[in-house]
């Protein structure tokens, strides 16, 4: 959410912002709310005001009859403050719907484009690899090696179910561990976060309102988060907290999708599930686009220096606006080079949002000259799994059909190779 002082005054600004990023707003109908809003505010507020003033009145009263023409008066502003309230109601709903559609500005650097096909590539780390036999996807490589059941987890857990199985399981933790380790050696505060979340804090993070059919909802009207970095928000939300060191923060949680729109897309396998786990890297910093970006920079490096320790071939793409969340400011994509689909996909996203989601959530500081402000939020995965092993049983396949475990994963995992005889 912006601030509405800022949107009056910069109206043409985020007009082009909501082109960009190909969103609807409607600025005229937000603007004549705001007055409206503002006006009923006033109107109240100067009751109110006189209200208080009436009432400090009464007591020093000693005429009884003018006494009760005060008392008479302050029922009659108490009915009428009633009314303007009543009437605020609405307006202030409508206000508020129409604010959280005002997306952020796109930074001067992001390309402009409709989708993910206008994204550009800035780094390549590795080659595509190109095997001296025909690559196996890792489907049949994981179900050869009897690293995961996605027929039985299908039974489990339905469409997209899947069970990871002896060294896929292995596997998988050993990731978790190894991202987790890497980011706290950078100074980073491990938590582990819940999933189920508040409906607040879906709105405070900008996953709600429009993300609704990718979100699972219980009968209790909480929701099933698809990453840490909400509950990592939501942690500080209405909280003054010091930031004169940015607060830096790697969360593990299970995650949910309900891959709404995406039925017929990577129906098999690990690219797109209903439940996985991610590690997030969360961050809260002073009001600084400098800083933002600094740190923006950092927590992508964090990112990619994972993927160059595990070997895995991949690049980094800078994504257009049509490709932005409505808050996000800039954001980056790392993905991984996957053999049998002689492409790159994504595992990593790596965004900055200046105050969009901390003016949502209330999370202020107080800077050196004593005012509050809103700190600025940033976020980047450290590892999504099991995706990631998509990359990894596909690029280190053999040609017998085993699989080399990347070296820093092998002292996880107590031993360098996954086969049939090991």
């Amino acid at each position: 959410m912006l601030d509405i002082g800022f949107i009056r005054e910069n109206t043409d600004l985020l007009k082009e912002a909501a082109r960009k990023k190909r969103v609807n707003v409607d600025f005229d109908k937000l603007l004549t709310l705001d007055e409206e809003r503002r006006a009923l505010l006033t109107t109240s507020e100067n009751l109110k005001a006189e209200q208080r003033r009436v009432s400090d009145t009464v007591p020093r009263e000693q005429d009884p009859y003018r006494k009760a023409e005060l008392i008479e008066m302050m029922r009659s502003l108490k009915e009428e403050i009633s009314r303007f309230d009543e009437q605020l109601k609405p307006v202030m709903t409508s206000w508020r719907e129409e604010m959280l559609k005002v997306p952020n500005i796109p930074d001067i650097s992001v390309p402009e484009g409709d989708d993910d096909s206008s994204n550009q590539e800035i780094r390549v780390w590795g080659e595509k690899l190109q095997f001296p036999f025909i690559p196996k996807d890792h489907i049949e490589l994981m179900t050869s090696l009897r690293m995961v059941d996605f027929e039985r987890g299908t039974k489990v857990a339905g469409f997209r179910g899947y069970v990871l199985t002896g060294d896929g399981a292995r596997l998988w933790w050993a990731v978790m561990q190894f991202a987790i380790d890497e980011i706290i050696s950078k100074g980073y505060t491990f938590m582990r976060v819940p999933s189920l979340v508040r409906k607040e804090l879906l709105m405070g993070t900008g996953y709600l309102p429009g993300g609704e059919d990718d979100l699972y909802r219980t009968q209790d009207d909480e929701y099933l988060a698809g990453t840490a970095e909400v509950a990592t928000m939501g942690y500080w939300m209405d909280e003054v907290i010091d930031v004169s060191n940015p607060l830096k923060y790697v969360s593990i949680s299970p995650c949910f999708r309900r891959e709404a729109g995406s039925h017929s897309k990577d129906t098999k396998g690990l690219i797109r599930v209903h439940e996985f786990d991610k590690v997030e890297q969360v961050v809260l910093c002073e009001a600084s686009h400098e800083k933002s970006v600094e740190l923006h920079e950092e927590i992508t490096g964090n990112a990619e220096r994972i993927m160059q320790k595990l070997g895995l071939s991949h690049h980094v793409v800078v994504n257009c606006t049509g490709d932005l969340g409505l808050g996000q400011v800039k954001k980056y994509d790392i993905e991984a080079w996957v053999p049998s689909q002689n492409t790159y996909r994504e595992t990593h996203s790596c965004s900055y949002f200046h105050d969009f989601q901390t003016r949502r959530l209330n999370i202020r500081y107080i800077d050196p000259q004593g005012k509050r402000r809103y700190a600025h939020s940033l976020n980047a995965t450290a590892v999504a799994n099991p995706r990631i092993l998509v990359a990894i049983v596909e690029q280190y396949q053999q040609a017998d059909g085993s699989i080399i475990i990347p070296e820093v994963l092998q002292k996880y995992m107590g031993k360098g190779i996954i086969s049939n005889d090991r």
